[in-house]
């Protein structure tokens, strides 16, 4: 029951809200129509008499004067609205037609009706743009021209212009004529826009163990590595901005007096840590890049921990003052060579006599290979390393101690492909501490012993093994170095050899006594070597730091050009750049040593080889003479 009643009454409520509705609109509708009425009164400002001339032609008209028509507003009001919504004024119209065509000429009467007005929107123009098709990316427009629709501003700002003018213009469009441009925001790709979303990610900050997993990885390594010589490079650079090209420089005789000189210390390299209190053992140039030298180095004694055997690649391009790479091994390496033919391999001697192999793509710096501890191999130290042959064919020959001769391949060292045996007469193993096998040679080689003997071999063919024995040292040869032979008149038979009898002699393949005896020195001749450019040029140290160049075109009795090394430390090795203008050296203490040869020394006249040529069958003769 109280539900229902509730429904009623809201039942009740709602028809009473209808019905003040309906009330408040006819009270409306009746105020406009008494407003138009008054407009049309009052709004034309006609006089009485003007006034009813009009309502006499409209009556004659046949048509209901304007007073009539304002007298029937009242009975219009009490139309409803269904009926003025049903009946059309043409009906109405036609209907009173109709009715008065039957008399004479009746007045009309006019009544207004309430028409429902509907607001239909004009057809849409659609304004296409110049502009790029790409997809929105939903925070910038990319419209060339963007229009105010507003026009408030622009119409503002013009108030002499008429504004029933001005409103006829189309939206965007100011008075004058001009569109309003605005500044146009660049477009942005997909794909830009999630670059700058990566861009704003937050930066992860890595743990500790994270940071030494990355540290010690090998791709991070390997970055530190190569970027670190680079950079290492660049710094190292001293390039001299002031030089003075024409000739007129305030270091004018400073320059002269270095061109003159005929020796010149140009650097040092040394690494305090790996070459200290190691004796440089041995040296050898690259074919592929001449700038490289590697070198190999004794045991620290001092450093018992520290590897026995270190090798250090270094370059003398650059002014850096560290090693390309370092490499070791458990053994103290006595000889090293890079393999001719592979520029990244670097093979060692050692004093156990393993033959070593190192590789600088690698990050490991021991051996990647190395050769058994066998009879079938090395058993003594390897004193002599050198890889001979051709790019399709070639081979590493290694000479032991013990007079063993081995012959390996690159592709397999756990066994060598032949070996010989060195042997005097006697049956006698023969102690073999240098070697060098002449130009363009692969078979016959020359070698060196401790007991001051010269010995030339074979590696095949029916006279394999020892076949002359030369005229002796007075004590052990510590070195041996081929003539070059480039040219004709043929030298290739010329071989020169140091020992420590404090002499220097030399040999000739076709004859088994010395040309010549060289006996300026006052210690023992540690080393010697042929320049690979000059013929008649060569460089020898001794112990007690002594760096000699003999021109023997000039003097055979004197050195042409002598230099002690700083300190004077006992010289072991002496090896000359490719280009036949420096001469490295090595000493006891670990230190390679870099000299610049002036030109005029180092470099060949055309007149050289007929000179030399001249030079040695005078001393041919002097010989024949003494015998």
């Amino acid at each position: 029951m109280d539900r229902k009643a509730e429904l009623e009454r809201k039942k009740a409520k709602l028809a009473a809200l209808r019905e003040e509705k309906d009330r408040r609109r006819r009270e409306k509708e009746i105020k406009d129509m008494e407003e138009a009425a008054g407009r049309i009164g009052t709004g034309t400002g006609i006089d009485k008499d003007q006034r009813k001339d009009l309502d006499e032609m409209l009556s004659s008209l046949g048509v209901a004067p304007v007073s009539e028509v304002l007298s029937s507003l009242s009975s219009a009001n009490s139309l409803t609205s269904d009926n003025s919504n049903t009946q059309t004024p043409d009906v109405s119209l036609q209907a009173t037609v109709n009715g008065q065509g039957s008399g004479k000429k009746q007045p009309l009467n006019l009544s207004v009706y309430n028409v429902q007005a509907t607001n239909i929107p004009p057809k849409e123009t659609l304004v296409y743009t110049k502009q790029t098709q790409t997809t929105s990316t939903g925070g910038h427009e990319r419209d060339v021209l963007a229009f105010d629709a507003q026009g408030d501003d622009e119409e503002s700002s013009l108030p002499h212009l008429d504004h029933g003018f001005s409103s006829k213009l189309p939206p965007g469009y100011l008075n004058h004529g001009l569109p309003t441009v605005k500044d146009v925001a660049p477009a942005i790709t997909p794909l830009e826009q999630k670059k700058e979303q990566e861009e704003k990610k937050e930066v992860k900050e890595l743990s500790e163990e994270q940071k030494q997993m990355i540290i010690l990885s090998e791709d991070f390594q390997r970055f530190v590595l190569k970027a670190g010589r680079v950079i290492e490079r660049a710094l190292s650079e001293n390039v001299d901005i002031y030089t003075d090209y024409i000739g007129c420089g305030d270091n004018e005789e400073a320059n002269d007096e270095r061109s003159h000189a005929r020796l010149s210390l140009n650097r040092v390299f040394y690494d305090e840590r790996w070459s200290k209190n190691r004796c440089i053992t041995s040296m050898d140039w690259s074919t592929h890049f001449p700038e490289l030298v590697v070198a190999s180095y004794h045991n620290n004694e001092e450093s018992p921990n520290e590897p026995d055997g270190v090798v250090m690649v270094w370059n003398t391009k650059f002014k850096k003052q560290t090693p390309e790479d370092v490499f070791h091994c458990q053994s103290a390496v006595m000889s090293t060579c890079f393999a001719k033919f592979n520029p990244n391999l670097i093979l060692g001697g050692t004093y156990s006599g393993q033959i070593v192999l190192w590789d600088n793509r690698v990050q490991k710096r021991t051996p990647i290979q190395r050769t058994p501890l066998s009879a079938a191999a090395h058993t003594h130290p390897v004193y002599c390393l050198q890889m001979v042959g051709t790019q399709n064919a070639h081979n590493v020959i290694s000479i032991s101690s013990d007079g063993k001769l081995c012959s390996w391949s690159l592709d397999m060292l756990s066994q060598p492909q032949d070996t010989l045996e060195l042997q005097q007469r006697q049956s006698k193993a023969i102690a073999i501490t240098c070697m060098a096998f002449p130009a363009n040679e692969i078979n016959s080689l020359v070698m060196g012993s401790e007991d001051g003997y010269v010995y030339s071999a074979s590696r095949h063919g029916l006279r394999s093994g020892v076949n002359e024995v030369f005229e002796r040292h007075l004590g052990p040869i510590t070195g041996i170095s081929t003539h070059y032979n480039q040219s004709s008149p043929d030298f290739g038979h010329l071989y020169l050899t140091s020992s420590i009898d404090w002499t220097i002699k030399l040999w000739s393949l076709k004859d088994t006594r010395p040309l010549y005896s060289f006996e300026d020195n006052s210690d023992y001749v540690m080393d010697v070597a042929w320049s690979p450019v000059h013929p008649a040029l060569f460089a020898a140290v001794d112990g007690s730091g002594r760096l000699d160049l003999w021109n023997l075109n000039q003097d055979t009795e004197v050195p042409t050009a002598s230099i002690v090394v700083d300190g004077a430390p006992a010289l072991n090795r002496v090896s000359w750049t490719p280009s036949g203008l420096h001469v490295t050296i090595g000493d006891e203490s670990g230190k390679l040593y870099v000299y610049d040869v002036a030109e005029h020394l180092a470099l060949p006249s055309r007149d050289e080889w007929s000179r030399f040529n001249a030079t040695l069958n005078e001393l041919k003769m002097n010989q024949n003479d003494e015998v």
